[in-house]
Order: C-alpha cells, then sequence, then structure tokens
C-alpha cells in the first residue's frame, strides 16, 4: 500500500503549526488526522461528503 500524502491547512497558525487537522486523499476517500496525534487511528469520509462539509465551512465562516 502507498503512505498517503498528508496535507495541514494554511490556517494551522503559528509556531510549529500542529494544533490542527491534516487531511489526504485516499481515493475514493478523504482521510483526516490529528496534527498532535499523526499515528493514532484516522477518520475518513467518502470524497463527495467531505467536499460538502468544506463547501458548507465556506459558506458560513466563524
Amino acid at each position: 500500500m502507498t503512505p498517503l500524502t498528508w496535507k495541514k491547512s494554511s490556517y494551522s497558525g503559528g509556531g510549529e503549526g500542529n494544533a490542527c487537522v491534516e487531511i489526504a486523499h485516499h481515493h475514493p476517500q478523504v482521510a483526516v488526522r490529528d496534527s498532535k496525534t499523526p499515528t493514532h487511528p484516522t477518520l475518513t469520509f467518502p470524497a463527495p461528503t467531505f467536499t460538502a462539509f468544506i463547501e458548507a465551512l465556506k459558506r458560513h465562516p466563524r
């Protein structure tokens, strides 16, 4: 199995930027993990569901 390529948000904050989540595309799913504990289990979502979630966040920013 090919290792996943994890990406961290550009909004991850200062310092080491380890206070956020990371995502990896693992077709047909998107994997999500806590950047502080990268060896712990991940959550996976169908790609369309994850995309809808991100689009909803963009429409309703904090």
